[in-house]
């Protein structure tokens, strides 16, 4: 797994917990000033709608009144008393032309039409007259008329013989004013909107781009047309708007509304440049907390990492780790604290090993000494009876034996421990039988005096001789023997030797019936002077044996050991080299109770 430096932790932390204010600022500024947006914008439209009520209550009271002056013309009057519809026709023109009006009808009492003049030229005259004809039943002043796609905001008047007072009607004038592309042009200007007119669902005239207004006509029908309503947010296309819709006609009459709209994207525009400055603001922020988090982060972390250097060189068993402790704050009186207790923890280790290795040399000298005692007993023991002059040849002749025997086992405990402190040697190789070699190892393993009523059993198959130093080797196999036979109960004890050839080596084992090893020591039982179960045993037989056969580029492991049973196996290399073979036999030598 890979490790992260607190250093880093640190920092990325801190870095993410800025960038988190930084970005929810930068958020809740843009909402802030979208919301301000909004809100002008709203305001502006409200205004826009006031304005263009204003406006339109001007120019209604300007239209009205004018309509109301031709219907008192007496060049009028005197055209409609002729009752000739062409004589009308021809005569009106000028008094049109005069009106300013794009639209001017003269119709007699019972609404027929006598003349029609328009700006229009395709305005048709059966369209004219059922409009004039509502004005006889439903009687108003102004209405609004939707002729040939053209809408017309029309202002009626009686036309009176005399005075109006009299109530001799001489006919109808009906003046209107055409709701076109310069009227909302004009609108659009004055109100700072875009601009538009509908009649129902068509729309009249209008400032909007024409591919945006297919989409404004179905999005329509979500504005109120009620001029108080707050205004509401539309999508054409892909830009955004702000629009508000008033009527411009009573509840009865039909629908015509005007509708304002404002860019939302176009006033956002304005604030890009805001937006940019406090990002660059933000990124700077962060960068400058960064470099300045770095400093003040490097300040602390560099002694700690050099206070975690040292931990780690102390599990790896160095002492002499530089550390400094400078300074007050807590990480130096951290690090004072390991220093103290670095130097005590190598004390103690330095009092531990030689408490160890005097109690080591203790144990070792109790054992040597009483070995060499036991030894010594022997000979001088041995050596009275020598002296006895009534002694025959025969007697004589066995205690002797029995004196070069002791004499025999103090030189092997003394080259036991001088194979010990001298390591590795030069091997002495001869090519040599290894049958052999455990025959003698095991016949010198019977005449210990702590060997008794014990069973060996040596079984041998395959190939058994190569180049092996035979002093050696027979070193190895004592101890091995010896120890199982000093595991096991006088008496009941076995231990079977068996000596078998494997591909280009020798397998040994060596098992016995005794206790076993406590599983605590299998780890440790080639260790120097670990010993069990040996009342004085000084532990180096099997750290000596591992180091002879080591030479020989043989191992020797324990292979298992429990209650009932413990077998130690031993592999040998045999010499490829030499051509000398051995038969295939199996042979047994067993060796009877002592």
């Amino acid at each position: 797994m890979t490790k992260v430096r607190l250093q880093t932790r640190f920092l990325a932390l801190l870095l993410a917990g800025v960038l988190g204010v930084t970005v929810t600022t930068l958020l809740v500024v843009r909402r802030a000033i979208g919301h301000q947006i909004h809100a002008e914008i709203s305001s502006d439209l409200t205004n826009s709608v006031l304005t263009f009520r204003a406006f339109q209550t001007e120019r209604e009271a300007t239209l009205s009144h004018t309509a109301e002056l031709l219907a008192d013309l007496p060049t009028v009057k005197a055209l409609m008393t002729t009752e000739d519809t062409a004589t009308i026709q021809d005569a009106s023109n000028r008094t049109w032309q005069l009106s300013g009006s794009d639209l001017l009808v003269l119709a007699s009492p019972d609404a027929k039409i006598r003349a029609v003049h328009a700006t229009t030229k395709t305005l048709e005259a059966a369209s004219v007259q059922e409009a004039i004809t509502r004005f006889i039943h439903v009687p108003a002043n102004t209405e609004w008329w939707f002729l040939n796609g053209h809408l017309y905001e029309v202002f009626l008047r009686p036309i009176y013989f005399g005075r109006s007072g009299e109530n001799r009607p001489l006919g109808i004038l009906a003046l209107g004013y055409d709701i076109d592309q310069t009227l909302a042009t004009q609108v659009s200007r004055v109100t700072g909107s875009e601009v538009t007119f509908l009649y129902g669902d068509s729309i009249v005239a209008s400032t909007i781009e024409s591919l945006k207004r297919e989409e404004f006509v179905r999005r329509a029908h979500g504005f109120n047309a009620v001029a108080t309503h707050d205004p509401q947010d539309v999508q054409l296309r892909d830009e955004r708007y702000v629009g508000s819709s008033v009527k411009l006609t009573s509840a009865d009459a039909p629908d015509v509304r005007l509708t304002v709209l404002k860019s939302y994207d176009e006033a956002a525009a304005r604030f890009r440049g805001l937006y940019r400055i406090l990002v660059g603001i933000g990124i700077l922020s962060l960068l400058g907390i960064s470099l300045l988090a770095f400093i003040i982060f490097r300040r602390y972390t560099r002694p700690l990492e050099k206070l975690v250097a040292g931990v780690r060189a102390l599990g790896k068993g160095d002492f002499a780790y530089p550390l400094d402790a400078h300074g007050n704050d807590e990480l130096a009186e951290a690090t004072a604290s390991f220093i103290r207790m670095r130097d005590d923890l190598q004390q103690a280790q330095r009092k531990l090993l030689e408490s160890e290795r005097l109690a080591t040399i203790g144990r070792m000298a109790s054992s040597i000494s009483h070995d060499l005692r036991h030894q010594l007993t022997s000979v001088v023991a041995n050596s009275e009876f020598l002296s006895e002059p009534d002694l025959d040849q025969e007697q004589s002749e066995e205690l002797y034996q029995e004196i070069r025997d002791a004499v025999g086992r103090m030189t092997d405990l003394i080259d036991s421990l001088l194979e010990f402190s001298k390591g590795r040697d030069t091997l002495s190789l001869s090519y040599m039988s290894v049958e052999d070699t455990m025959q003698h190892a095991i016949r010198s393993v019977l005449k210990h005096p702590s060997v008794q009523d014990v069973a060996i059993n040596l079984s041998c198959r395959g190939r058994r001789e190569g180049w092996f130093d035979s002093n050696k080797l027979e070193r190895v196999f004592y101890n091995l023997i010896l120890n199982a036979c000093q595991a096991v109960i006088p008496g009941l004890g076995r231990v079977d030797v068996k000596i078998q050839e494997q591909a280009q080596s020798l397998e040994i084992r060596i098992s016995d019936n005794g206790a076993g090893i406590p599983e605590h020591l299998h780890q440790k039982i080639f260790e120097p002077f670990v010993s069990h179960a040996k009342e004085h045993g000084i532990g180096l037989g099997l750290t000596i044996g591992q180091m002879l056969l080591e030479q020989h580029g043989g191992t020797i492991k324990l292979e298992s050991s429990s209650p009932g049973g413990t077998t130690f196996q031993v592999i040998l290399p045999l010499d490829s080299a030499q051509e000398a073979e051995a038969p295939d036999d199996v042979s047994s030598v067993s060796s009877g109770n002592v």
